[in-house]
């Protein structure tokens, strides 16, 4: 037997509130803006950041650690932004590192752990 189907308007007048919050949901997140920022992390070539003239200084007293990670990176990092470093493949970083052009990150890993550097900037 079919059932017929009954607008019952206390229904109706909730299925057009309901729309009514979903097309001024829809709106609110239509509006954001996100700032163009730069952000970059992997092994391989990253638009965003350019890292050169990296330095690996080792330790005065031990040289079989480093003392810090010294590079340049373009554009410069801004002084509300981020740099970190790994020097073993992202299993374990560093302390947060200057900002600017001319970076430096401390660290007291071993030179036989370096593995490689991975650098993390976020403006």
């Amino acid at each position: 037997m079919a059932r017929l189907l009954i607008f019952v308007p206390r229904h109706l007048a909730l299925a057009a509130g309901l729309a009514v919050v979903v097309a001024a949901s829809y709106g609110f997140a239509a509006a954001n803006t996100v700032p163009a920022t730069r952000a970059g992390d992997g092994a391989a070539a990253v638009s965003g950041y350019t890292v050169t003239n990296v330095h690996y200084n080792l330790n005065a007293s031990n040289p079989q650690q480093l003392a810090s990670v010294t590079f340049t990176i373009s554009p410069a990092v801004p002084p509300t932004g981020t740099v970190r470093v790994s020097t073993d493949g992202g299993a374990t970083w560093g302390a947060a590192c200057t900002t600017g052009s001319s970076i430096t990150c401390t660290t007291s890993a071993t030179v036989a752990s370096v593995t490689g550097l991975r650098v993390v900037a976020a403006q």
